[in-house]
């Protein structure tokens, strides 16, 4: 099974099947070699307010006071304008992995959203390996054409805010 129908098969979703998804399923990667040590991005990504250093994420927040693990909940505002409860259905401390679904959102532009992070030690750095996959709801194609830009300057923002926050990688 495919990391992204394993995601799907997480996530609440209103359509009939994933046959249903299948055109509008949209799903990508971005990997990002980073200086820190993967321990070090770990615990940005797994913190109390991860990703503090993300500035389009105005405030991202785990509920409760932790340790965080499957099952847990956090919150996501982006840019003021969306909020996200997230649902972390997958955690792997020693792999320095997890997945999470959008369990309910303020905008209705998804059917179903799910983020994977993978941190992996590199020589000298570190590599975190952050995939997406979402399916829109019908009639929003349009909407994300023509949000397109936003949305780049967000994955782009996201990117450079993490390289910034542990280093370029220099090997």
């Amino acid at each position: 099974m495919q990391w992204w129908q394993m995601l799907l098969a997480a996530m609440p979703v209103v359509a009939a099947s994933a046959d249903t998804l299948a055109g509008l399923f949209v799903r990508g990667h971005r990997t990002l070699a980073v200086a820190a040590n993967p321990d070090d991005v770990w615990a940005g990504l797994t913190a109390k307010q991860p990703l503090s250093w993300c500035r389009m994420l105005t405030k991202v927040r785990f509920a409760g006071e932790g340790p965080f693990g499957e099952g847990s909940v956090r919150h996501v505002e982006v840019g003021r304008a969306m909020r996200m409860k997230e649902h972390f259905f997958h955690w792997d401390e020693s792999g320095r992995r997890c997945s999470f679904y959008a369990a309910t959102a303020n905008l209705p532009l998804f059917q179903a959203f799910a983020e994977d992070y993978l941190v992996e030690e590199t020589p000298g750095g570190s590599r975190l390996t952050w995939t997406f996959a979402f399916a829109l709801r019908a009639g929003f194609r349009l909407a994300l054409r023509m949000g397109a830009p936003v949305n780049n300057l967000l994955f782009a923002s996201l990117g450079g805010d993490t390289i910034t926050r542990f280093g370029p990688f220099s090997g």
